[in-house]
């Protein structure tokens, strides 16, 4: 009866001094499916890395001038995140331990058999972290993801233009990275890139930071300031979360859009500006302009290119070499010795949700760090990091949107939708806590009893 299973994927890098079992794994492994590269030594591994580009690397413990362990770490410098298995012709505990502890994601004790070896292999590729780097402009994109690739080429042709760009996507999926590459790759990249969020201050302080204002013209103002869209001039100024932009602020935005001109606050004069506008949202400006909450006349002149960030579920195969990395900064930050994460630990991240992305897998993984008191990273403290519902720590962004969602909520409910009250309750003028309603979807009809 013929064998219907399909054929595996992958590239396969074999290292051994014993031509016999360099010949048998080979065998093996290409009767499977995989691509294979067998050599004899690890400086011939190093050597063909970058040619071969392997997405696992299968080495023999004991070899001449440079070992299995050694090979190991120059490994994890040179390709963060490749998955790395050690063979050993003695299987003793000591080098089971020094094995996992240098990060190695399993090991093989000779005579290997067929069945456990290609168990490992399989499970192994499933959470290998290689990819090719990046050219310099885009080069804090760490991915593999053919989808994230298409939009990086895509980015690269926007760039040299000077076409505004409106990058779209969920909260943390690296929106603010992809607006400084465009920044890199064009030809204001010798010029200053300036990022500001428009919901992480006051209008008035807003406005100020960004149209600058003059000495006088507000309680406070003792000297006179000048605004973002100054400190940019002949540069990209990134203007995060524009959708929770105030309509004033739409309206003067509008106006500097159209006539390459900025009035700071105060003044009676205008200045000419040289400024390439990204703007970045992770809310449906298309459903805040069918509710009146942000300006169809803004929404066309900053969307003139659309660029659409996938979410880290839809690019799973990112993580481990996203996890590579944080590891890597980390321990570079702290001066420190790069901890690694047991194989279970990498399996539950990748196959964890991520409603915060990227930032969340950031902060899940400096968690481990900080908490691991051993240099490898086990499952169980990822579980904990997790929580229960696996995968659905929030980040403080969304759990303070939750907060004040709920206590919106609360405060209708207790006032039967009498929306003057409940601001009276909220301490917050009516004009303001209509525009947290808004914000956070609550209608006070609904609380109101029939």
């Amino acid at each position: 009866m013929a064998n219907n299973k399909p054929k595996a994927h992958g590239k396969i890098l074999l290292v051994d001094d014993d031509p016999g079992l360099l010949r048998l794994l080979s065998i093996r492994l290409r009767a499977e499916g995989y691509d294979v590269k067998a050599v004899e030594s690890a400086q011939k591994a190093l050597g063909t890395l970058h040619r071969f580009r392997p997405d696992l690397v299968i080495t023999d413990l004991r070899m001449d001038k440079m070992d299995g362990i050694g090979l190991l770490k120059e490994l994890q410098t040179r390709s963060p995140g490749l998955r790395v298995v050690i063979i050993t012709a003695h299987g003793t505990i000591p080098d089971a331990v020094t094995a996992t502890q240098h990060g190695a994601f399993g090991f093989l004790t000779k005579p290997i058999e067929k069945d456990e070896l290609m168990s490992l292999v399989e499970r192994a590729l499933k959470i290998s972290g290689t990819h090719e780097v990046n050219e310099g402009w885009a080069a804090a994109i760490i991915t593999r993801n053919q989808a994230l690739k298409e939009i990086i080429e895509q980015t690269k042709m926007v760039a040299a233009t000077d076409a505004r760009v409106l990058i779209t996507g969920e909260s943390g999926t690296g929106k603010e990275l992809l607006a400084k590459a465009i920044h890199n790759a064009s030809e204001r990249h010798n010029k200053p890139f300036v990022a500001i969020s428009c919901s992480a201050m006051a209008e008035n302080l807003l406005e100020s930071e960004l149209f600058g204002h003059e000495k006088g013209a507000f309680t406070g103002a003792i000297r006179k300031h000048e605004g973002l869209f100054q400190a940019a001039d002949g540069g990209t100024l990134m203007l995060d979360e524009i959708g929770d932009m105030p309509m004033r602020l739409q309206v003067k935005l509008l106006r500097v859009l159209q006539e390459n001109q900025i009035r700071p606050v105060g003044s009676t004069t205008a200045k000419e500006i040289d400024v390439r506008v990204v703007s970045a949202t992770h809310r449906d400006l298309q459903d805040l302009m069918s509710r009146g909450l942000f300006r169809e006349d803004l929404y066309y002149r900053l969307n003139v290119v659309n660029i659409k960030l996938p979410t880290l579920n839809e690019r799973r195969e990112d993580i481990p070499l996203l996890v590579a990395h944080f590891l890597q900064l980390i321990a570079k930050e702290a001066d420190q010795e790069r901890k690694v994460y047991a194989p279970e630990a990498v399996e539950m991240l990748v196959t964890a949700e991520w409603p915060g992305n990227v930032r969340q897998l950031f902060n899940v993984v400096r968690q481990n760090v900080a908490l691991s008191r051993s240099p490898v990273i086990s499952g169980e403290l990822v579980q904990q990091s997790l929580g229960k519902h696996a995968g659905k720590l929030a980040s403080f962004t969304d759990a303070r949107d939750e907060f004040t969602r709920n206590y919106l909520s609360q405060i209708l409910q207790i006032t039967v939708g009498n929306v003057s009250q409940a601001a009276r309750l909220a301490k917050r003028n009516r004009t303001d806590f209509y525009k947290l309603l808004a914000r956070h979807d609550l209608n006070p009809d609904t609380f109101k009893t029939l």
